[in-house]
Order: C-alpha cells, then sequence, then structure tokens
C-alpha cells in the first residue's frame, strides 16, 4: 500500500511541477487542463483522477512555496545571530528558491492573484506580514549601525525584486554558475547595504 501512495505522491508532484513550468511560461489563465495533459503525456481524464482542477494546482504551487518562505522566516527570526547574518540568510534563501525553484517560485511571485477566494486573502495577509518581519530585521541592522539608515521596506523590495531577476539567468546562455551568482547576489546586496 505504500508504494502505491508513494507513485500517487510522486506522480502528484510531478503533475505540479509541470503546472508550475506552464503557469510561469503561459500564465496562469492561459494554461489549460488539457495542454498540462498533453505535455504531460496522459489524456485530460485521468488528469482529474491525480488533481481536481486548475486551480487546486496553483493554490498548493503557491502556498507550498509560502510556506517554506515562511518557516526560513520563523527559523532565522529564532537565532541567536546578528540582524546582518540573518539579512544574509534571507538573500541566500531567496536566491537559491529562484536559481533551484525557479518554476514554484516565480508562480507564486507572479500568479497569486489569480488565488480562489478562500485562499486569496490569507495569502495577502501572510505576505504583508512576511515582509513587515523582513523589515523588523533589516531595521534592528540599521539601529546596531550595521547597515546604512535606509528605509525597511526599500531594502525589503529590492532584495526581492533582485531575486525576481534572476529570471533572466534561467533564460541566459547561464555563463555564470548558480553558486556563482547566489555568491555575487549577497556580495552585491549585503554591500549596497553596508555602512
Amino acid at each position: 500500500m505504500s508504494v502505491t501512495i508513494s507513485k500517487k505522491t510522486a506522480r502528484r508532484a510531478m503533475i505540479l511541477k509541470m503546472a508550475a513550468k506552464m503557469f510561469r511560461e503561459y500564465g496562469f489563465a492561459s494554461a489549460t487542463m488539457r495542454d498540462l495533459a498533453k505535455n504531460i503525456g496522459i489524456e485530460a481524464a485521468s488528469l482529474y483522477n491525480h488533481i481536481k482542477s486548475k486551480n487546486e494546482m496553483l493554490e498548493e504551487i503557491v502556498t507550498g512555496m509560502a510556506n517554506d518562505c515562511k518557516e526560513h522566516l520563523e527559523d532565522i527570526e529564532q537565532k541567536n545571530t546578528t540582524a546582518l547574518v540573518k539579512i544574509e540568510s534571507l538573500i541566500r534563501f531567496h536566491t537559491q528558491m529562484m536559481l533551484y525553484h525557479s518554476e514554484e517560485y516565480s508562480v507564486m511571485v507572479n500568479e497569486w492573484m489569480h488565488l480562489g477566494p478562500s485562499v486569496l486573502p490569507q495569502f495577502i495577509a501572510d505576505r504583508r506580514d512576511y515582509v513587515k518581519r523582513m523589515e523588523a530585521i533589516i531595521q534592528k541592522g540599521i539601529d546596531g549601525n550595521w547597515l546604512k539608515p535606509i528605509m525597511p521596506y526599500v531594502v525589503v523590495l529590492n532584495i526581492l525584486s533582485s531575486v525576481r531577476g534572476l529570471e533572466f539567468w534561467h533564460k541566459s546562455s547561464k555563463t555564470h554558475t548558480a553558486e556563482e551568482m547566489e555568491e555575487n547576489m549577497v556580495k552585491h546586496l549585503l554591500g549596497a547595504l553596508k555602512d
């Protein structure tokens, strides 16, 4: 029985991965269940044995990514380290998400507004809370004289926007490795913040 469950789980994960890729490429509104089934290589009717709807896939992708972000933030908030170390950890985390989970991360960032009414308000509230908590970490860095006195909200926007820019790396010929990209993102973003 566990083999059957793990096969179903693996199949569902593969479907969600393909859905994220399609949502990223075509946008949620333009992607269809029929196209998804074709790309997976199954009949559209068979797809419904694994997933109820396109909205269910979007919700699972977006909330999964958002939960990963929230868990990482909670983890670093608990650590007894400096604000600078925490900010570096946030930059590395978001950079790694965009480098290694780009489809899902891009869907969270770009397609969240298509979430259903039972999920959307909570996602928006959680996103606002996440930004506020990032701002609080940055403010501690400013208060401790580790960072320049820049508006924390602007710093958060700069970090998250820079990470989103890594989408261009995915579309390029990738003359730089993911590791080089991560190290340079950290160096650039932290360097711009330090006094």
